[in-house]
C-alpha cells in the first residue's frame, strides 16, 4: 500500500476545512493572519530591525500592517525591514480580499435562500396551506375574506419557487393590509421540510385540493409532525374524492384530521343542477365568505323555544339546528326545544346579526300531499361521458326526471341496478362517438337537459379540454338550430372554467372550486365540522333547489309564511333564486312579501 505524503495529508486537511463552509474559512483566515503577524514580529524583534523596544509593540505593529494592508515608506527601515513589512501588507490584502469574497458569497446565498423560501417561519396562530396551483385562487381568496378586518397570516408551502408563487398571488389575489401571505418552497410530503412552516404553532393546516394520492401523503407528513412531542394541536382539513383514500378514523381523531369526500357531493349537485340550473352557484354562495355563513351563536331569549318558534321569530338569520355539547344537530324537527347551554346554529351575515323578534300571526296551513300536485315531467336528461359517480347521479336525479339517455362506455348493469328503486325512470344507452359533431348534434336534438361529465381517469387538463370542446359545440348547436336545453358541465380546474364562462346559464360544477370553498369553511370554523360533513354526505340534511310550485309557495307570501310552509314539509328556507338567473337572495326579512312564480327556486336545507 502506497504511503501518503505529508503534502497529501496537508492538502486533505485543507480540503476538509474548506468544505465546512464560511465559519471554517473565517477561522483559517484568523489563524493565517495571526501566524503571519507573529512570524514577522519575531524576525523584526530578534534581528533588531525596528525601533520598538518591546516585543508587544513589534507584534502590534506587525498585526496592524497585516490588518490594514499598509505598505511601508522607503525611509522606514533597511531593505530587510521593507521586505518583511511589504510581505505582511500583501498577506493582509490577500486576507481582506478572501474575507470580502466569503462575506459577499454568504450574503448572496442568504438572499437566494430567502428568494427560494427556505427560511424558518416564526409565526403563531397562522394558517398553513400545503400545495399551490397557478390559476386556482378560490381557497386563498376565501381565507383572505374570512379574516375580515382582523390580523391574519397565511403560509403557503409548495415545491414551486417562492418568487413565482408570490408573483402569481400578487396578480390575482387582492390582499388587504391586515393579511400577510408568506410563501415557502418545501416538499409538502416531507415532515422535516414542513417544519419550516411552524406546523406546531399554527391554528389550522389545509391540504390544497389535488389528487387523492398526493393528499394522503401530505396528510401523513402533517400527522407525523402533530403526532410528535410538542407537535401542537392544529386542525387539519383535506378533501378526498374516493372513499378508498379516507383517513382511518382513529388516526384522524388523534391528529385532528378532517377529510371531506367530494365526489358524491359533486354528483348530487350535478344531479339536481341538470334540471334546476344554479345549485352549484347556490353552494358557492352558501360556502363562500361573502354574504351569509353558518355561525354557532347564543341569542338572548331563545332557550325554551321550539325550533318552529325559532324559525318564525329569528330575524337576520335562518336557524339551521343546534350545537349541543359540541355535537351539531341539523334540522332537528319543529317541536325540538332549545335547552340551556345549547347554541343556535344560524345562517347569517355575521355572528351578531341574528335577533329574536315577536312571532307573527300566520294563516292556517293548507299543505297538499305531493302526489296531488301534478308536477310536469322535467324532460329528457342526456348524460355525455362517464365516471364512477354515475350511479350516484342517476339515483339522486329529481323525482320528476323519468327519461335519461347515457352516451359513452359504461357499466350498464350497474346503472340499471342504481335505478332499481325508480320504476318510472326510463334509462337508455347511446353507442355513438359523441366526440364527432354529427353524433353530438343527434344527442343535442333529443335533449331537454344536457350533462357533460369529466373523465376522472384522464389528466385534469386533458379532461377539461375535452369538456370545453363539447360545451362549445353544444352552445353552437343551440344558436344555429334554435335548440332549447340547459347545460351542466363538470370540470376539474377553476382556471379552465374561466376560459368558457358566459351568461348563457351554463351551470359549472368545478371540483377544485367547490373543494376550496369547503376547505376554507373547515379551516375557519372547525367547530362546525359536523354540519359541513352532514351537508356534504349522503346522510342527513342537504341543500336543494325546490320550485315554488313544488313547495306550495307560489304566489304572494311573506318570508315568515314561506318558512312556515317549508318547515311543515321538513325544509328550512335559506333564500330564493328567480327562474332563469343564478342570482341568489339569502336571509330576506321575515315581513318581506315575495312574489314567486311556480318555476322560481327556493333554496332549502332538508333530507330529500
Amino acid at each position: 500500500m502506497k504511503k501518503t505524503t505529508f503534502k497529501q495529508r496537508v492538502s486533505y486537511w485543507f480540503d476538509n476545512q474548506m468544505s465546512k463552509g464560511m465559519r471554517s474559512l473565517v477561522k483559517l483566515l484568523v489563524f493565517f493572519t495571526l501566524a503571519v503577524g507573529i512570524v514577522v514580529a519575531l524576525l523584526l524583534f530578534f534581528l533588531n530591525l525596528t525601533t520598538e523596544e518591546t516585543f508587544g509593540g513589534v507584534l502590534w505593529k506587525s498585526l496592524y500592517t497585516v490588518l490594514r494592508s499598509s505598505f511601508p515608506g522607503f525611509h522606514d527601515g533597511n531593505g530587510l525591514y521593507l521586505f518583511l513589512m511589504t510581505f505582511s501588507a500583501i498577506c493582509g490584502m490577500l486576507v481582506t480580499s478572501v474575507l470580502i469574497g466569503i462575506v459577499s458569497t454568504a450574503i448572496r446565498e442568504k438572499i437566494n435562500n430567502l428568494r427560494r423560501g427556505n427560511s424558518q417561519v416564526l409565526e403563531e396562530g397562522h394558517t398553513v396551506v400545503l400545495g399551490f396551483y397557478p390559476g386556482e385562487y378560490t381557497l386563498l381568496k376565501q381565507l383572505v375574506l374570512a379574516a375580515a378586518e382582523q390580523p391574519a397570516c397565511i403560509v403557503i408551502a409548495d415545491s414551486m419557487a417562492k418568487d413565482k408563487m408570490e408573483e402569481c398571488i400578487k396578480g390575482n389575489v387582492d390582499v388587504p393590509k391586515n393579511v400577510r401571505i408568506i410563501c415557502r418552497t418545501a416538499d409538502i410530503f416531507d415532515p422535516v421540510t414542513l417544519e419550516k412552516c411552524s406546523i406546531s404553532t399554527c391554528r389550522s393546516v389545509i391540504i390544497s385540493p389535488t389528487s387523492d394520492e398526493r393528499t394522503t401523503k401530505a396528510l401523513l407528513a402533517v400527522s407525523a409532525i402533530i403526532g410528535s412531542e410538542n407537535g401542537g394541536h392544529a386542525n387539519v382539513g383535506a378533501i378526498i374524492s374516493k372513499e378508498d383514500y379516507k383517513f382511518p378514523p382513529s388516526i384522524a381523531e388523534r391528529h385532528n384530521v378532517t377529510t371531506l369526500q367530494t365526489n358524491d357531493t359533486l354528483a348530487r349537485i350535478i344531479a339536481h343542477s341538470c334540471t334546476q340550473p344554479g345549485l352549484s352557484e347556490t353552494f358557492k354562495e352558501v360556502f363562500n365568505f361573502e354574504g351569509s355563513e353558518m355561525y354557532s351563536v347564543e341569542i338572548p331569549g331563545t332557550v325554551g323555544l321550539t325550533f318552529e318558534q325559532l324559525t318564525l321569530s329569528v330575524e337576520g338569520g335562518v336557524p339551521m339546528g343546534y350545537n349541543r355539547n359540541g355535537v351539531i344537530i341539523m334540522n332537528p324537527g319543529p317541536q325540538e326545544v332549545l335547552r340551556s347551554g345549547d347554541k343556535l346554529l344560524v345562517f347569517s351575515e355575521e355572528n351578531d346579526t341574528s335577533s329574536l323578534v315577536p312571532m307573527p300571526e300566520l294563516p292556517k296551513l293548507d299543505i297538499k300531499p305531493v302526489e296531488q300536485l301534478h308536477e310536469k315531467p322535467a324532460g329528457r336528461v342526456v348524460i355525455i361521458g362517464y365516471n364512477e359517480t354515475m350511479n350516484t347521479i342517476l339515483h339522486e336525479l329529481p323525482e320528476d326526471v323519468n327519461d335519461v339517455v347515457v352516451a359513452g362506455k359504461c357499466d350498464r348493469s350497474a346503472l340499471l341496478n342504481a335505478i332499481s328503486d325508480r320504476p318510472d325512470m326510463k334509462l337508455s344507452f347511446f353507442d355513438g362517438d359523441y366526440t364527432k359533431n354529427t353524433t353530438l348534434l343527434e344527442l343535442a336534438r333529443m335533449a331537454d337537459h344536457v350533462v357533460v361529465l369529466s373523465d376522472h381517469n384522464m389528466d385534469e387538463e386533458k379532461a377539461d379540454t375535452q369538456s370545453i370542446f363539447l360545451l362549445l359545440n353544444l352552445r353552437d348547436f343551440k344558436a344555429r338550430y334554435g335548440l332549447k336545453y340547459n347545460i351542466t358541465v363538470e370540470m376539474r380546474r377553476e382556471h379552465n372554467q374561466r376560459l368558457v364562462a358566459s351568461n348563457d346559464n351554463t351551470d359549472y360544477v368545478v371540483s377544485s372550486n367547490m373543494s376550496a370553498l369547503f376547505l376554507a369553511q373547515l379551516a375557519e370554523s372547525p367547530e362546525l365540522t359536523g354540519a359541513f360533513s352532514e351537508i356534504l354526505s349522503n346522510e342527513g340534511s342537504e341543500f336543494y333547489l325546490k320550485t315554488a310550485g313544488h313547495l306550495q309557495c307560489a304566489g304572494d307570501h311573506s318570508v315568515a309564511e314561506i318558512r312556515n310552509i317549508a318547515l311543515a314539509q321538513g325544509y328550512l328556507v335559506l333564500g330564493y333564486m328567480k327562474n332563469g338567473t343564478f342570482e341568489c337572495t339569502f336571509n330576506p326579512p321575515l315581513k318581506e312579501v315575495l312574489h314567486l312564480d311556480r318555476d322560481d327556486s327556493i333554496i332549502v336545507l332538508g333530507e330529500k
